[in-house]
């Protein structure tokens, strides 16, 4: 039977908006779980990290390929592969009974998502050719893929509750089923006329580089930062960095093209997608620890907590593009990025309450959330419009990159930071003449939110730990916005719009209006 040409695009949109939905939901939704995986599974808090930063780094390796892919060999087509394989690999991170079996299956389906995500955008471009059908398409998905985010938290708990942690995976089987239904009648196939070549050089060692330098994080505490296999893992990493650099200046197609650092809107917004991604996504992993082992609230309620943290990236957006529109990005950006770090320095605050809770961490939260809604479109849409059109697809694929390895490494760093000021505090007050490895050992257990650990000094110890982690993102988030504001006002932000959007140079806030319904409003 031949579906009519809306009925082909609803069914087409739902596709992609059930796909984003299932995306977000793998980020947000998993966190508020980590608890619940460390006491089952027997795991410690590397490997809490590692199921976190398996599935981001995956998506890194995959983002700038899958483009390249989808245009030479038809995006539905890789679409409904990916998709396939998000299901797949679902599945078997619903069935895996062991830590390492879900970190390599969390990997894998990062790959599959990080690829399918990618298609989403290029199938909503090509199937929506119509400016307010487009502009609807994309708003459409922006609500879904937010909400995946936004509300992932309570979902992960409502389940974990009434089912068990492997329905936080395995619910992506019928969904991926159904999923697959509507795109096989709805998704168009489309392909680049122009193929693009693989820049195979560059993935793999950008990949390498920014692996081992998370490897290097996360187990340097344990390997030693100055032993030399430590020494030796940093040394490759930077190796295959400076190989990355040298290759994305010779090759003939390259995946960064760092010409456009040049254009100051780029550059700001660039600093925008980085400070999202160095503070509120890496803490909302440890945060589900910090609402149970801390305060002592039960998964659901964690979730529900969260939602104070979350919800705001979900209403304010739609008043950060009237203000971009207004005071321009170069404004906006910066003020969202310093409003995200006033949320934390509030929630460093009101963690350090004598009888801290819900209450006291609220204000914080909701503002650190309003803050990443602020900075979140605008930083988007200047991304893709400080850049010629036939740039925007490579400028989103850095913009998504710089969010993601940002994400990965951060979740490092705060896993470091974490157990070292929880090691500092039981060195300061458990009795003398603990063995250091011992101490160590306790370190760990309680950084992995484990009450028994160390007694009556495990909850004070992980609050220490939690304080260093906000006042850290609060302050390095605080020096992203002010070199996003230098960088925007170093010299004249005019940024060239391309053919699909406009002629000519323009200024920042009318270029990027008229880019609206060519970008959409991605979620992060």
């Amino acid at each position: 039977m031949t579906l009519s040409s809306s009925r082909r695009n609803f069914f087409a949109l739902a596709s992609v908006s059930l796909a984003a939905l299932m995306f977000g939901l793998e980020i947000s939704s998993v966190p508020v779980i980590l608890p619940t995986l460390e006491h089952l599974l027997h795991g410690d808090l590397k490997d809490m990290q590692w199921i976190m930063n398996a599935y981001t780094i995956a998506c890194t390796t995959v983002l700038m390929a899958a483009g390249t892919l989808a245009d030479r060999y038809g995006r539905k087509r890789l679409f409904l592969l990916t998709l396939f394989c998000f299901g797949l690999t679902s599945l078997i991170c619903g069935l895996a009974v062991s830590m390492p079996v879900l970190i390599v299956s969390r990997f894998l389906q990062g790959m599959s998502g990080g690829a399918m995500v990618i298609c989403l955008l290029a199938i909503l471009s090509h199937q929506f050719r119509e400016e307010r059908e487009r502009s609807r398409a994309f708003g459409v998905f922006g609500i879904v893929f937010g909400a995946g985010l936004g509300f992932g938290p309570l979902i992960g708990g409502a389940i974990v509750a009434l089912l068990s942690w492997e329905w936080v995976f395995l619910v992506h089987v019928p969904l991926t089923v159904l999923t697959l239904f509507l795109a096989f009648s709805g998704v168009l196939e489309s392909r680049d006329p122009e193929e693009k070549q693989l820049d195979l050089a560059g993935i793999v060692a950008l990949s390498l580089a920014v692996f081992g330098l998370t490897y290097f994080i996360t187990q340097g505490p344990d390997i030693g930062f100055a032993s030399p296999t430590g020494m030796a893992i940093l040394g490759a990493a930077i190796f295959c960095l400076v190989l990355f650099l040298y290759v994305e200046k010779t090759v003939a197609h390259p995946m960064f093209d760092f010409s456009v650092f040049r254009i100051p809107a780029f550059s700001g917004a660039l600093l925008g997608s980085i400070g999202m991604n160095f503070s509120f996504w890496p803490l909302m992993i440890y945060l589900p620890l910090y609402f149970q082992a801390v305060l002592g609230y039960g998964v659901v309620d964690a979730g529900l907590a969260l939602l104070a943290y979350t919800l705001p990236t979900l209403i304010v957006p739609p008043f950060a593009e009237r203000l971009s529109l207004r005071y321009r990005p170069g404004v906006v950006i910066p003020v969202g990025l310093f409003t995200l770090g006033l949320g934390f320095m509030l929630m460093w605050q009101g963690s350090g309450l004598e009888h801290a809770g819900w209450l006291s961490m609220l204000p914080g939260c909701l503002i650190a959330g309003a803050g990443l809604g602020l900075t979140n479109t605008p930083v988007t849409n200047t991304a893709t419009g400080a850049v010629p059109g036939n740039r925007a697809g490579m400028a989103s694929g850095i913009d998504m990159s710089a969010r993601l390895i940002t994400l990965a490494i951060n979740i490092a760093v705060m896993g470091f930071l974490l157990f070292e000021s929880v090691l500092a505090y039981l060195r300061e007050h458990m009795p003398a003449g603990m063995a250091a490895a011992q101490l160590r050992s306790t370190a760990k257990a309680v950084a992995a939110g484990r009450l028994d650990a160390a007694g009556p000094l495990t909850q004070p110890a992980l609050a220490q730990g939690f304080a260093v982690l906000m006042l850290y993102g609060g302050a390095g988030v605080w020096i992203l916005a002010a070199l996003s504001f230098l960088i925007f006002r170093s010299r004249n932000t005019a940024v060239p719009c391309g053919d699909s959007i406009g002629a000519g140079r323009e200024g920042g806030s009318a270029c990027i209006a008229r880019s609206l319904p060519e970008v959409g409003q991605q979620a992060d």
